[in-house]
């Protein structure tokens, strides 16, 4: 059965939709298959993927007012095992259009529950803020992968979302746990970036994961071209990073 993973911070600028697309496509590169679902209406991760956000396209928004199947709203992608719920501007107005729903923080979670036999792995790329979108996210997954940023601010905005998976954790999703934190943007020539590290090390006790992804002007520059570091520049730090994170995810399954 697949794993369900939402990518959340919410702050913006932490690498969260870089991790989102990266992540997936180096999964899908070691033959694992791979749904990426775009909750974000920024659409970043769905243009980040080759997917033209502006064509008239079904996207997580139908689905989630009912005006789309499952079937209708999931899109191929260029690339092998991997597959796409793409988002747009739309997505913007569910929380207008869904305010009178019943139970509506489990509406994702109820149109993707038979989809964990399909996929070894989906991931839920969230928006930077505690909306509706993103309880809807962290209600559908199972755990949570957290991007920071290796900043001054990086701190302030981590201590929201660990406690944001706290409350969700208690009280709407009891199987919700956090995978792990992601350091991002990591710069090895200056210090600030090691004491963003040792400080979480030494004073937060939530997992980590070993990789760090350092700040790489390749990774930076790959979403413009709307493909993945390992399609734009596959010998890069940013490429061979992502690998490691892909493959440090498989292990921790497997143990």
């Amino acid at each position: 059965m697949g794993k369900i993973f939402a990518v959340s911070n919410q702050k913006g600028g932490v690498g969260k939709s870089t991790t989102a697309i990266n992540l997936s496509a180096c999964l899908a590169e070691l033959k694992k298959k791979v749904l990426v679902i775009d909750m974000d209406p920024q659409g970043n991760t769905t243009s980040g993927l080759g997917i033209n956000k502006n064509e008239d396209i079904y996207t997580i928004y139908d689905l989630l007012i009912d005006e789309g199947t499952i079937e209708d709203c999931v899109s191929d992608t260029q690339y092998e095992n991997l597959w796409i719920l793409p988002s747009n501007s739309d997505l913007a107005a569910a929380e207008i259009d869904l305010m009178n729903v019943e139970n509506k923080e489990y509406l994702l979670r109820d149109h993707i529950k038979g989809l964990t036999d399909d996929y070894d792995y989906i991931i839920i790329d969230c928006p930077p803020s505690l909306s509706l979108l993103t309880l809807n996210a962290l209600c559908a997954a199972s755990s949570v992968i957290i991007p920071i940023q290796c900043e001054y601010y990086a701190l302030e905005g981590l201590s929201q979302i660990l406690k944001t998976v706290e409350l969700i954790h208690e009280r709407l999703n009891a199987d919700l746990k956090v995978e792990g934190i992601v350091f991002t943007m990591f710069d090895s020539r200056n210090n600030l970036s090691a004491d963003v590290v040792a400080n979480v090390k030494e004073n937060l006790d939530i997992p980590l994961f070993d990789t760090i992804i350092p700040r790489n002007v390749r990774l930076a520059e790959a979403p413009s071209y709307g493909i993945p570091i390992i399609d734009y520049d596959n010998r890069s730090t940013g490429a061979a990073s992502y690998r490691y994170l892909a493959k440090e995810l498989i292990n921790r399954d497997r143990n």
